[in-house]
């Protein structure tokens, strides 16, 4: 059972245990996205003709989430299954946890990813996980602090993103955003870079999600449901990684990165971008 955490923080906040009845909308799929068991379990499916998703009702624009999260099991090779924050309109801010599927018996990749005002600002690939570990938790992309962004699996840090703002690198803080998830046929890109293909005689694909948390400030038209004093309630407010957590997130980099944006020379043949020298010379984790 793997947790992942997003957190997002900010002055205000508001504490939700969720019921996806009264928590989010499934907004593409027809049938394939289906409410279960009084709204404590959402399925999502995909076929040849369509995969399925859904979205928060709420916006938000800072807090922490939770989900557990079953992937496709056995052979789930081409799917991808997708958790992340997104604000709207052709300049957004983005946030992924995306799950790439393989062949049975083959891990996962968790691929994190941030967007800025619609530009990749940076993204890695780790393995984690297989075909074979059913639920996986989803509980916090553990981030967008004014200063600090981390994501965790099973209560591990894999990642954190600093706010380099004042240096020049872009970081996403400004725009509220809905929290989304879905699943989808990518067989283009998703398994070896789209050597193997979604094999159709194993569809319908499902995959499950649970408890969805929001420690969070939503916002209804523009106005904020958030008290003054809430965040004196949550230890997690002004957490950062301590000496502890930061040796289990280089463990996790040294032992499961497969891919890091910040060195992939052949995608930036004129020189890496501003926030990759920037991350060096402050030799500062990504």
């Amino acid at each position: 059972m793997l947790l992942i955490t997003f957190l997002m923080v900010e002055t205000f906040m508001v504490a939700s245990a969720g019921n996806f009845n009264k928590d989010v909308d499934i907004t593409w799929g027809d049938s394939r996205g289906k409410i279960l068991n009084n709204g404590q379990l959402l399925t999502l499916s995909l076929d040849k003709a369509s995969g399925s998703g859904f979205q928060s009702r709420n916006e938000y624009l800072y807090g922490k989430f939770d989900m557990q999260l079953k992937l496709v099991p056995g052979n789930s090779a081409g799917t991808v299954t997708a958790y992340y924050l997104k604000s709207q309109g052709s300049s957004w801010d983005e946030i992924d946890f995306e799950f790439l599927g393989n062949l049975s018996g083959d891990p996962y990749i968790v691929h994190t990813m941030f967007i800025r005002k619609g530009k990749v600002i940076e993204s890695n690939n780790s393995t984690y996980g297989s075909t074979q570990l059913l639920i996986f938790t989803l509980t916090r992309f553990s981030g967008i602090l004014d200063t600090l962004c981390s994501f965790y699996v099973d209560g591990r840090p894999i990642r954190e993103f600093k706010n380099l703002e004042s240096l020049g690198v872009p970081y996403p803080k400004n725009q509220p955003m809905r929290m989304y998830c879905s699943l989808w046929n990518a067989d283009d890109c998703a398994t070896r870079g789209g050597l193997v293909k979604t094999d159709w005689s194993q569809a319908p694909f499902t995959a499950s999600f649970r408890n969805f948390t929001a420690n969070a400030c939503a916002l209804s038209n523009g106005v904020s449901s958030c008290s003054t004093n809430s965040s004196s309630n949550n230890a997690w407010f002004s957490q950062e990684l301590d000496s502890s957590s930061q040796k289990v997130l280089k463990w996790v980099q040294k032992n499961y990165m497969v891919y890091n944006y910040c060195k992939d020379a052949k995608r930036f043949p004129e020189g890496l971008p501003v926030e990759f020298t920037v991350r060096n010379r402050k030799q500062i984790k990504i």
